[in-house]
């Protein structure tokens, strides 16, 4: 039950970012239901961040360190560019201008992600 809360705060997360901010953008087609795909989107987001979010934060302790942990939101950006590349290869995905745009986009993310897992601790990790 965490895992599909974990889904569906996402996908709110990702939703209000793509509203919020220009230059993130929910690609559909026509004959798709747009909550389907946000949660195709949030599906890979979630898979994304168990999965190689650890692996980056890893490899860059030095720099997380050094930064009293402000190079995260760095890394979130990331994995939403990397999310954006994955899905936008299958013609149902989110785009991203940019880096600066990804990095709004994850700051967003964060911080909605932040809000209702306190509206549902249930939902935490």
């Amino acid at each position: 039950m965490s895992f599909l809360l974990r889904l569906v705060i996402n996908a709110i997360a990702i939703w209000l970012a793509s509203e919020w901010v220009t230059g993130i953008d929910i690609a559909t087609k026509d004959n798709v239901n747009p909550v389907v795909v946000i949660l195709f989107i949030a599906l890979v987001f979630t898979v994304v961040n168990a999965f190689v979010k650890p692996i980056v934060q890893l490899l860059s302790l030095p720099l997380l360190i050094l930064t009293l942990g402000l190079f995260t939101l760095v890394i979130n950006a990331l994995m939403l560019l990397l999310t954006a590349w994955i899905t936008e290869s299958t013609g149902l995905g989110i785009s991203v201008d940019g880096f600066w745009t990804a990095v709004w986009g994850a700051l967003i993310i964060s911080l909605v992600n932040i809000v209702l897992t306190a509206v549902f601790p249930s939902a935490k990790r």
